[in-house]
């Protein structure tokens, strides 16, 4: 089963031109590939797959996702 995490990116960077951004994912800070999600920007809440922003999602859908991943235990808090 393929699983994407949201996470609210925080910083944009740019490697060998391809566009990357720090994701918070609760209390964990991954560096991600933005290339799938272009117009996606700091502040913005993203699906991660992989290591790959598939889809841009709401506030309030990344944190009902959340809740269905700790109601699942699916969280290290």
């Amino acid at each position: 089963m393929c699983l994407a995490v949201p996470g609210e990116i925080i910083e944009l960077t740019e490697h060998h031109g391809l566009r990357f951004g720090r994701v918070q994912f609760g209390g964990i800070v991954r560096e991600v590939c933005l290339e799938y999600e272009p117009g996606a920007t700091t502040g913005d809440f993203v699906l991660v797959h992989v290591g790959f922003a598939i889809a841009t999602i709401d506030r309030d859908e990344a944190a009902r996702t959340w809740e269905l991943l700790r109601e699942l235990g699916e969280t290290i808090e």
